[in-house]
């Protein structure tokens, strides 16, 4: 038998040549090749790195094994702050305060030591008595500020909020009432001892020659009552309407003392010495309000509600 003639050149002189895929097999890495299953292996086999195999970590990103942990969670200026405990003040809150109680040592200062601005107030309290506010709007708003008008008001405010609170199952449905109704208590224990101490005269009118003016009763008890009730209806009423009930509260202790002032029955800052008062009663009930909500606004039950 006759051999095959070889090439004369050497080994040296070879051209490398590049291997060929064989027909109906795929390259081990071929991305989605025919009939391999795996975007890896063309043989169904898994891989020797495994990549199929890894974890990745809670942020998406990819991850080794353990995995590693993902970019550090960077909080953002508009997320919601955790709420101040219970016992501590926002700094706000704490300017408010002290800023009635400086008010009120001013106003009792100025008017048992006769200070100028007792003069000033006297001087504003005629203007306003011989304004041109008819007789008969003055006293009627001045008795709004009467018992007889504002507690049955703060009466139906507390019954109302309690049956809801109650209803809705909060554990401490009665602290909020419970509370307005003590600062409505409240207004007589603080009023009278300041009228006996200060003791000062009325305004020329029907109760010229009196004394016992400072601060002003009808005025206090106006706003803790009707202050009370907004403070007590407020969490019940959509966002919309809060802040129309507090400015419309606002608006009617001030015709209150307008009415007072102009019939006679008190000095401008008989009214303010009682804002102050009642400021710090108020306080209280919203302080006790908003710790007994706990972040959680009540609404009202429809009655054929379960």
């Amino acid at each position: 038998m006759r051999e095959t003639p070889r090439s004369q050149g050497t080994a040296g002189d070879a051209e490398p040549v590049l291997p060929q895929p064989r027909p109906g097999c795929a390259l081990a890495h071929t991305t989605g090749a025919f009939g391999s299953g795996s975007p890896h292996r063309s043989d169904g086999r898994p891989p020797q790195t495994p990549r199929g195999a890894r974890h990745t970590d809670r942020h998406g990103g990819p991850g080794t094994t353990p995995p590693v942990p993902g970019p550090p969670t960077v909080r953002s200026p508009s997320a919601p702050r955790a709420p101040l405990p219970a016992v501590l003040m926002p700094p706000v809150a704490l300017i408010a305060l002290l800023a009635l109680l400086a008010l009120l040592a001013l106003c009792t200062w100025q008017i048992a030591a006769h200070g100028p601005l007792r003069g000033y107030d006297e001087r504003l309290g005629r203007a306003i008595a011989g304004s041109a506010l008819p007789s008969p709007v003055a006293g009627f708003l001045a008795d709004l500020g009467d018992t007889a008008v504002a507690v049955p008001v703060l009466a139906v405010a507390l019954g109302w909020t309690a049956w809801c609170a109650r209803r809705a199952g909060e554990p401490r449905w009665w602290l909020p009432p419970l509370t307005a109704a003590a600062a409505m208590a409240a207004v007589p224990a603080l009023v009278v001892p300041f009228k006996a101490l200060v003791d000062r005269p009325g305004p020329p009118g029907p109760l010229a020659g009196e004394s016992g003016f400072f601060p002003s009763g009808h005025a206090a008890t106006a706003a803790v009552a009707y202050g009370a009730t907004a403070l007590l209806l407020r969490p019940l009423l959509r966002p919309e309407l809060r802040r129309p009930l507090l400015l419309g509260v606002a608006v009617l202790n001030l015709a209150v003392a307008a009415g007072l002032v102009r019939r006679g029955y008190h000095w401008p800052l008989d009214t303010v010495a009682s804002w102050c008062l009642s400021g710090l009663l108020l306080w209280t009930v919203l302080r006790v309000g908003r710790s007994s909500d706990d972040g959680q606004e009540r609404r009202p039950s429809a009655p054929g509600d379960g």
